[in-house]
């Protein structure tokens, strides 16, 4: 028996991070015992698990994938805990000691808001104050907030290697207090804590119409902070924000996340947050009215951090005479670059994510500069961004006195601290490479929140995108704690808009905002990811925690519907619609809408959400809850039926996303479906075997295919090479997925520049069809405590090899086709995971065998 992983809400030793009640879990793993029989966990109150808070019964058997720790929480306290599991064989372990550490909870922040002096409000400051510590320093731990964007130093240093602190939250909502282990930093006599400010989310330019981009929360900087000692004398000493603060200008003379980031190196202050320096001219801070603002509270928000180091692959001399480094990777995060040149020399990076003709291009980018700007002061520097990021493949390098040299430049992969739990490789390359690009759009959109793009100007958390890729996601990664903050920002969204769901979360929108529907909410599909989204993360998790958090969420999103858009016939009808986004079948080139009839996409979306809203009311008791909207759901279905579906169970609309919805939300009897499955099929084949849909029928296409055991058909659809289809992206040299089928033009021109990312991960939903279809793995219940595997073999792959780490441990499929002289045969190879069973099969076999944990190789012969 062996303990391999242990977490506390979803994260490894979390500090500071909100939590009601904390929820634990750990993956064991034994090469002699099947099941755990038995399981205790214990709590204390210091590391040497001597003081004992909790201890659950030894002779109980606790879900390992989430116990919920029955005590009481102070403020700024360590937790310890500890799990022993026994197997079925009597062999047993127990886990090394874990931790966490509450933050403020109820407790307010020490300190007063605080902002700079100036008139002119865009200049970027170092703030900084100075403190003398007369005992020596057990514990120290940093408590900070702000808008925009806080980097905060003690002693010089950097208090961590985490990026955009303190998040984007609905900031007159709630506003995140980050929490530092700063136990390291602080010495025994003169200190000085420093914290650089900048524009980020609520202050710079980002987000609302494209007209104008203009800050939508606040004009000034806000900081607020405490720094609170615990001595060795058992005293405890508090630093925190007021008037007696000092300020002065940063060498950052420009900063938001749309056009980038200047920094003069002349106009660095050295030692400025070191305890030698003198302030004497700096001026005192002011401090600010914290109306209008959201309480402060604890972060749920995951660290940005940078996750990998990419170099540049080549140097290239476009045909303007430009020099550009390609990345050889569409990416998200920045440049690293040494520099040493004459004092004065104004060096320029500009981001892009494609070329044309041979040469640098930006047009896609909209209004968005995306450009980093250096000033030297003649020394030798290693320089990148403070406030910025950016999306992009290539670099255009300008104002460099001498020859460039490749070594000099380093790609930084920035994005929120997600550990990757899925990897799935096949014998076909271009397969490889379409799940890759889904991968790859997946870092470069979830930095702090699942946005739509990366580097454009407007970079925001569409729930649409996020609703349809978030079972693809949770396979790539470990996704539970990230969309526990993104659905945490929805609820708070839907509160302030009496149960409507905003289109982007956070929405940008105060109040009093009035602006268009496309940028307010309400929409089908996208409202729905209040529903769907939670109802996912349990399936996938198994931890009942984010159903009890967004059951009101999911309840009031129906309860909204239903008292504002039921029409007479039982539909959803009225209120503005995305309809199929993007979709091909429309009428005409510049129809977003596609083909198919929005109160048919939103009713069918409400029959599925009403039913899965009674689902987790099943799954929390609320029996009487449950058969309301169980009835919500079928009476839908029943309207549907009548307005769309004819005595012989055809659909009255003639798209390929209507059929698909119809198959995978059990819209009409089952003894219809066939007429729907015949009839998408005749769509198909009238368009060649490709597909027409857009953000809402891609994601079910495959597998409504595979479902209806047309598996090879789903693979006629994901292996075409022309547009529209995957490969297309692929063969055309993508290395993320587009946001339009024909983002580039097969001529390589961009097709658009309007509307038009590189790298936007909806149509990537395939993955999910590749590891539930091509390997055939999926949950029977939640958190994969059984699972099936049902691999969908083709001629296509000589082998197929997913390794998939779940909430209870590592599962393994391979699958391999083999020749002999009798014929062919495949050959499945499967690792099933300690305390779980496997269902394998293939698809039209009646025999299923049932696996026990331990390594298996099964035959089937075609």
């Amino acid at each position: 028996m062996k303990i391999l992983q242990c977490m506390t809400n979803h994260m490894k030793n979390p500090i500071g991070f909100a939590m009601d009640y904390p929820v634990v879990s750990w993956i064991a793993d034994s090469e002699v015992s099947a099941r755990q029989v038995r399981a205790q966990v214990t709590v204390s109150s210091d590391e040497r698990m001597t003081q004992i808070l909790w201890q659950s019964d030894e002779w109980e058997n606790p879900d390992s994938t989430g116990v919920k720790l029955p005590v009481e929480l102070a403020p700024c306290t360590a937790y310890y805990w500890t799990v022993q599991v026994w197997g079925d064989q009597g062999d047993t372990d127990i886990s090394p000691v874990n931790y966490f550490e509450t933050g403020k909870r109820e407790l307010e922040l020490d300190g007063k808001w605080i902002t700079t002096p100036w008139e002119d409000k865009t200049i970027c400051p170092y703030v900084r104050t100075g403190f003398c510590v007369e005992h020596k320093v057990k514990k120290a731990r940093l408590y900070i907030t702000g808008l925009g964007l806080v980097w905060p130093e003690i002693n010089g240093r950097r208090v961590s290697d985490e990026y955009f602190a303190p998040g984007f939250t609905a900031y007159d909502r709630w506003i995140q207090i980050y929490t530092y282990d700063v136990t390291g930093f602080v010495d025994w006599g003169e200190n000085v804590l420093g914290v650089m400010l900048g524009n980020g989310w609520a202050k710079g330019r980002f987000g609302g119409s494209r007209r104008t981009h203009t800050k939508t929360y606040v004009n000034d900087y806000y900081l607020k902070a405490e720094l609170r000692l615990w001595l060795d004398d058992g005293s405890e000493q508090v630093i925190s924000t007021d008037e007696n603060w000092k300020c002065a200008p940063s060498p950052i003379l420009f900063d938001n996340f749309y056009d980038g980031e200047h920094f003069d190196e002349g106009r660095v202050i050295h030692d400025w947050s070191t305890a030698g320096f003198d302030d004497g001219k700096w001026m005192h801070m002011k401090t600010i009215s914290d109306e209008g603002l959201g309480q402060t509270e604890d972060r749920l928000s995951l660290p940005v951090v940078v996750k990998s180091y990419i170099p540049p692959v080549k140097v290239i001399r476009t045909p303007a005479d430009e020099i550009v480094l390609d990345m050889g990777q569409n990416m998200v995060g920045w440049i690293r670059m040494h520099v040493h040149e004459p004092a004065g020399t104004r060096v320029r990076l500009s981001y892009g994510e494609i070329l044309q003709d041979g040469c640098f291009y930006q047009e896609n980018l909209r209004t968005a500069k995306a450009e980093y700007i250096y000033i030297s002061d003649g020394t030798e520097q290693i320089v990148e961004p403070h406030f910025t990021f950016y999306g992009f493949q290539y670099v255009k390098v300008e104002g460099l006195t001498g020859e460039i040299d490749i070594n000099d430049f380093m790609g930084c992969l920035v994005y929120s601290d997600l550990e990757e739990t899925g990897m799935l490789v096949t014998s076909d390359q271009r397969i490889n490479r379409l799940y890759e690009n889904a991968k790859w759009s997946q870092r470069g959109n979830f930095l702090e929140l699942p946005t739509d793009c990366p580097q454009r100007d407007e970079r925001m958390g569409w729930t649409g995108d996020a609703q349809v890729f978030s079972k693809t996601a949770s396979y790539n990664m470990e996704t539970y704690a990230f969309y526990t903050k993104f659905l945490h920002d929805l609820w708070h969204e839907q509160q302030k808009n009496h149960g409507m769901v905003t289109h982007v979360v956070p929405s940008l929108l105060r109040e009093s905002f009035t602006e268009s529907a496309f940028w307010h909410g309400g929409a089908c599909v996208w409202g729905d990811a209040a529903v769907i989204m939670p109802w996912t993360m349990y399936g996938h998790y198994g931890d009942v925690t984010i159903l009890e958090r967004q059951y009101p969420s999911m309840r009031t999103w129906i309860d909204w519907i239903m008292g504002k858009y039921v029409d007479e016939r039982g539909l959803w009808s009225g209120g503005f619609q995305f309809g199929d986004w993007l979709a091909l079948d429309g009428k005409g080139e510049d129809d977003r809408y596609g083909g198919t009839d929005t109160t048919y996409i939103a009713s069918v979306f409400l029959r599925n959400s009403s039913m899965l809203v009674a689902e987790a009311a099943a799954v929390l008791g609320r029996t009487d809850e449950e058969k309301k909207y169980r009835q919500i759901s079928e009476q839908v279905r029943a309207a549907i039926c009548r307005e769309y579906v004819d005595q012989d169970g055809r659909l009255n609309i003639r798209t390929q996303t209507a059929h698909v919805l119809a198959l995978r939300f059990e819209v009409v009897e089952p003894e219809k479906r066939q007429v729907i499955v015949d009839d998408l099929m005749e769509l198909l084949r009238e368009n060649g075997m490709h597909l027409t849909c857009g953000f809402v029928g891609t994601a079910y296409l495959c597998k409504v295919l595979s479902e209806a055991g047309l598996s090879e058909a789903a693979y006629q659809v994901l292996f075409q090479k022309d547009f529209p289809s995957w490969l297309y992206e692929v063969d055309m040299g993508a290395t993320t997925i587009w946001e339009r089928w024909n983002s580039v033009l097969p001529d390589g021109k961009i097709s658009g520049t309007g509307m038009n990312s590189l790298n936007h991960y909806a149509y990537g939903s395939i993955a999910q069809w590749m590891y539930e279809h091509m390997a055939g793995l999926r949950e029977n219940e939640p958190g994969f405590k059984s699972f099936t595997i049902c691999p969908e073999f083709t001629e296509r792959f000589e082998f197929v090899d997913v390794n998939y780490r779940s909430p209870k441990g590592e599962i393994k499929v391979h699958w391999d086709r083999v020749a002999e002289d009798e014929g062919r045969f495949y050959q499945l190879s499967v690792k099933v995971p300690f305390d779980t069973t496997a269902q394998v099969c293939i698809p039209g076999e009646r025999d299923v065998q049932i696996l026990l944990p331990g390594e298996h190789t099964v035959s089937y012969r075609t």
